[in-house]
């Protein structure tokens, strides 16, 4: 009887870990949703030079989630993180519109790595749409020619760094991911 209750507990208690990996154009708010995510609050960030990680506690899942620099000369290295991840979270600063074939041309480039899983989601943060004249979802979906990715799912999710908005549901569709459904 005690060895039923004990693998009862186990099954509620379980606790899954996977990696993530936040990339994205310089000032797309990506430090800024880690620690959002991490701390609950936001903090005073600088330009990332190379990376930071942290572990993310979201409902009963963990995730190790690594923050790469935006700027265009580390761009080069985000590949060299890709192994083991479960997926890639695009941080988009939505109200870039003179930067949005950059950050097109690094999805695809991405997609195409070989060191990324075939079962890696890339999960798309619309970030800034607190900002007058932030692009809507259809607006990215169209810019990012999402349409044309073959292989891979994603998801484009509404946020905003600074309050946490859409955070939590782009979270919500990983941890989907990662369990299958």
């Amino acid at each position: 009887m005690g060895a039923l209750f004990s693998s009862l507990a186990a099954l509620f208690t379980s606790h899954r870990e996977y990696k993530l990996i936040i990339v994205g154009l310089d000032n797309a708010g990506k430090t800024t949703a880690l620690y959002k995510l991490h701390l609950g609050s936001v903090v005073m960030t600088s330009p990332t030079i190379g990376s930071n990680v942290e572990m993310v506690k979201h409902k009963n899942v963990s995730f190790e989630v690594w923050d790469l620099g935006g700027q265009t000369t580390l761009r080069q290295t985000w590949s060299s993180y890709y192994v083991n991840t479960a997926a890639v979270i695009l941080m988009v600063d939505s109200t870039d519109r003179e930067r949005i074939a950059a950050v097109k041309d690094e999805l695809f480039r991405l997609l195409g790595e070989e060191s990324l899983q075939p079962s890696s989601g890339v999960l798309i943060l619309a970030n800034k749409q607190d900002l007058p004249d932030a692009m809507t979802v259809l607006e990215l979906t169209d810019a990012l020619q999402l349409h044309a990715v073959k292989g891979k799912q994603w998801h484009v999710q509404p946020s905003c760094a600074l309050t946490g908005e859409g955070l939590k549901e782009g979270l919500d569709w990983v941890c989907a991911r990662c369990a299958g459904t």
